[in-house]
């Protein structure tokens, strides 16, 4: 199992528990159009890190006091994006440790790995 950093990740399994429980929360899916085409997790928002900061205020929006936990494909881009929405001023962003391909291996295996 791969070692999470908290102040920075939060696991797959704690997302879905947060999905399942319904807790107000934003998902932003920051890989691209062509990646999110192929497969997503019900409810992220679709936020390209290539766009990511022409479109902040979408984001600071979306947040409006809600915890962000961005996601990528294995959590590299996530954590970047997470880094650069902190530094914007939206507080205690995390990343999604292992990303949608770790999702599909444990969480939800119809969701397809590329």
């Amino acid at each position: 199992m791969q070692k999470i950093d908290p102040e920075w990740e939060v696991s797959i399994h704690d997302v879905k528990s947060m999905l399942d429980r319904g807790e107000p929360f934003v998902l932003l899916d920051v890989r691209e159009k062509d990646e999110y085409a192929l497969c997503r997790i019900d409810g992220a928002h679709l936020v390209p890190m290539s766009e990511l900061g022409m479109r902040m205020d979408e984001v600071r929006r979306m947040a409006a006091g809600r915890p962000v936990v961005t996601q990528c494909h294995h959590g590299g881009r996530s954590l970047s994006a997470a880094a650069a929405l902190r530094k914007a001023g939206i507080a205690g962003v995390k990343s999604m440790a292992g990303g949608i391909h770790a999702w599909s291996l444990h969480i939800d295996p119809t969701v397809p790995r590329y």
